[in-house]
Formats: C-alpha cells, sequence, structure tokens
C-alpha cells in the first residue's frame, strides 16, 4: 500500500477547510518547520499576532512525552519518508500539531482520548503500548480505523480519531516546502507571452495579419 498516495487522496479530499484556515491565521501561512520557531521575518503581521504565537510556542506542553512519542509513530505511519520526500517528522509535525491543539483547544480532548484508546486497544492485542509495539501489529491496528467505510462498529472511536490525525498531519506537512514539492505545488509564477495562438488567429482569420 502507498500510504503517501493514500494521504493525498483520502486526507486532501476530506481536509477540513476551517482546520486548513486556523493553520493559515494562527502562523501567518508559516509552516510547521517554523511552528516550533518564530519566523525571523514578522512583515505583514499585527504585533498583537506576534505576541499571541510566542505565548503559544512557549507555553506549558499539552502533550506529555509518551503522547508526543506516540503521535511521532503515528504521523509517519500516515506519512512516512519515501523516495521522493522526507516523513512528517521531518518536518516537525508532531510540532505543529502541538502548536495546534493549543490554539485550537477543542482538539486537545479527542487527541488525548484518541491517543489512549490507541493505547489501550493495543494493550489489549499486543499486551503493550502503541509505541513498543512491532510496526507490523502498528499498521495491523492503524489498518482497521484508517478506512471508515470498511471500519467495525466497535471502531467509531479510533476511527473518529485518526481522521483527526490524519487532517492535522496532511495539514502540517502539506503547508510546508517539502509538502509543496511533494505534490508539484509551485506558487504564484509569471507567465510568458508568446503571442495569440495560431489557432484563435485562424478562427478570426488573422493568422496572415
Amino acid at each position: 500500500m502507498n500510504r503517501r498516495d493514500s494521504i493525498k487522496a483520502l486526507g486532501l479530499s476530506t481536509l477540513s477547510a476551517g482546520l486548513l484556515l486556523e493553520a493559515c491565521k494562527t502562523g501567518d501561512n508559516k509552516t510547521a518547520e517554523v511552528a516550533a520557531e518564530p519566523a525571523a521575518d514578522e512583515a505583514g503581521r499585527q504585533a498583537f499576532e506576534i505576541e499571541r504565537d510566542k505565548k503559544l510556542l512557549h507555553a506549558e506542553k499539552f502533550f506529555t512525552p509518551a503522547e508526543m512519542l506516540t503521535i511521532t509513530v503515528l504521523g509517519d505511519i500516515i506519512i512516512p519518508k519515501d523516495e521522493k520526500s522526507g516523513s512528517a517528522s521531518d518536518v516537525k509535525v508532531p510540532d505543529f500539531i502541538e502548536f495546534i491543539v493549543k490554539d485550537i483547544p477543542e482538539h486537545q480532548t479527542p487527541m488525548r482520548g484518541g491517543l489512549r484508546w490507541l493505547d489501550v486497544q493495543c494493550l489489549n492485542r499486543y499486551g503493550k503500548v502503541f509505541t513498543d509495539c512491532t510496526h507490523t501489529q502498528q499498521i495491523e491496528l492503524v489498518d482497521m480505523i484508517a478506512y471508515p467505510k470498511k471500519a467495525k462498529p466497535e471502531m467509531a472511536q479510533g476511527v473518529a480519531f485518526f481522521n483527526r490525525m490524519r487532517d492535522l498531519t496532511a495539514s502540517g506537512f502539506f503547508t510546508t516546502k517539502m509538502g509543496f514539492h511533494d505534490i508539484g505545488y509551485v506558487g504564484n509564477a509569471p507567465n510568458k507571452w508568446t503571442g495569440v495562438p495560431d489557432d484563435i488567429l485562424k478562427q478570426y482569420g488573422m493568422e496572415n495579419v
């Protein structure tokens, strides 16, 4: 299974527009790399925005080290390193998620609850928490919650958590320079005028003008 293609097909097609807008607002188009570090160039931003972001960046951590490790492992399962790009953790997506849950607190309870649900499932199935499981075991559980239409009803909480985690991971990754490159986004570029196309000139009888 090509999980990078899956995240593009599943994640970007269902990605919350509100989440992306909030991510842009909180960082003013900053990427996941700079979610962890203030940008040197703050031109165009209001003083209160700069101060607010600095307070969030240096506020007390929400996630515990164990939770951050789970987020890192799960994020790299969602967007792993391949021959084209790095993984989610390579562009500090876990730090982006930490920032977002402090900035948008309604993510906090679902994320913490989902991380605990993941560990409980692993303890029941494999006798150890998610991060201590083998990669095969981790993928086995992820596959049970990654596809909502195929998931069993009893996995509904896990499906809801994974949808949120996938959205956050995709938001963090695909708003970085590496993410832009991965999907081939080049941004605005000046056009080069080469004249009216020949077929248009011919249509109006001006090909010989």
